[in-house]
């Protein structure tokens, strides 16, 4: 997609009517949201709520009882190269045998297909990726022998290397450490910067409004989405957290999610 064609819409992902179910376990109901082009949004609710399951149907690995998820304005399966999947870190299998800058280079593989190898220019960018997010000197260590932030750190830029248009993020921060939140949230942020979309599941309430431009609020259904300022807020933390909601925003209590 060139940028004349990103620029006829304003929305990177439109999500409407979705509906999945596990069996007779519906865990999303429903659900509309409209993520805008250039802008970092994170998704919240309680566990259970269906946040990782919307990150999933947006690529279409799961599959929907009913609804329309468009990138950019076509389907997921015309888009393909244009979006990036950072995974939860606990869903990859670390002990796979292979060194960081090789993990960093399947980046590359929409590009070039199953067929072609990555190249120099391949290895370039993989290096370069790498060198972004601090881990250059670790290129040649397995992926194994990594910390959890450390291997967080290769997974996006492994992500970087994509050059997608969207981002899409489950649980970035989990596991990780101060320091490395921070360098994650600063290279999110210089993306959405140069016009890319980032869409990351989050747990932290603490840090929403420091993060994050706009709020998808869920519990199986949409409870609300839009701007921070506009809809990040105790009522709406109270119909998504119920009993458990512990965080009050107009009170800047000091609380983690459950």
């Amino acid at each position: 997609m060139n940028g004349a064609e990103q620029n006829m819409t304003a929305s990177a992902i439109r999500v409407t009517d979705l509906t999945v179910a596990y069996g007779e376990k519906t865990v999303l109901w429903d659900i509309d949201i409209d993520i805008p082009k250039g802008t970092m949004v994170g998704i919240i609710g309680p566990n259970g709520a269906g946040k990782t399951t919307l990150i999933k149907s947006i690529q279409g690995l799961v599959p929907r009882v009913a609804g329309v998820i468009s990138i950019y304005g076509k389907p997921y399966e015309k888009q393909r190269k244009e979006v990036s999947y950072v995974p939860q870190r606990g869903s990859v299998d670390w002990d796979f045998p292979t060194s960081v800058v090789d993990t960093v280079k399947m980046g590359s593989y929409g590009d070039l297909g199953w067929i072609r190898r990555p190249g120099r220019k391949e290895h370039e960018r993989a290096l370069g990726a790498l060198e972004k997010v601090g881990m250059l000197e670790f290129a040649q260590r397995q992926i194994s022998q990594l910390s959890g932030g450390q291997q967080q750190r290769v997974f996006l830029a492994r992500a970087l290397v994509q050059s997608a248009s969207v981002y899409l993020l489950d649980e970035p921060f989990q596991g990780v450490d101060a320091t490395t939140e921070k360098a994650i949230v600063r290279i999110l942020k210089e993306l959405v910067a140069g016009g890319k979309t980032v869409l990351a599941v989050h747990h932290d309430l603490n840090t929403v409004s420091e993060y994050y431009e706009r709020v998808v609020i869920m519990n199986v259904g949409l409870v609300d989405s839009g701007k921070v300022n506009e809809v990040f807020n105790s009522e709406n933390l109270i119909k998504a957290y119920g009993g458990k909601a512990s965080f009050f925003p107009e009170r800047k209590s000091v609380a983690r999610a459950v």
